[in-house]
């Protein structure tokens, strides 16, 4: 599947795809009925010690993605049957992190483009 976007899910309510959340947690403020998920991958995010580790640090993003890659590769069938259930285009990678270019979704948005 080639047609993967991330987008906040408190800015982006209302576009069309198949809408996963790929957060660990619920995000505050957001009831499942506004939220309009297709799915909830949990299972694909970080782990709760790497996730609290990096508590979306700067200084340590480039450390997060290769711990974090190495839990994607560890979940890689996990990964490919995610994708298998997605039933329309683009997929929509839904994260609650406040920082558009320091969070999980690109990460895992990278990894699942190349598998």
């Amino acid at each position: 599947m080639a047609d993967i976007r991330i987008h906040q899910i408190y800015k982006n309510k209302n576009i069309d795809g198949y809408r996963v959340l790929v957060d660990r947690l619920w995000p505050r403020g957001i009831s499942k009925e506004n939220a309009k998920l297709d799915d909830w991958w949990k299972d694909l995010t970080p782990s709760s010690a790497l996730r609290k580790w990096f508590g979306h640090s700067e200084e340590r993003y480039d450390a997060f993605k290769m711990h974090y890659i190495e839990e994607l590769e560890q979940n890689r069938s996990l990964a490919i049957d995610c994708l298998a259930s997605v039933k329309q285009s683009p997929l929509l990678l839904l994260y609650g992190a406040k920082s558009p270019t320091c969070n999980h979704a690109i990460v895992l948005q990278s990894f699942l483009k190349n598998l």
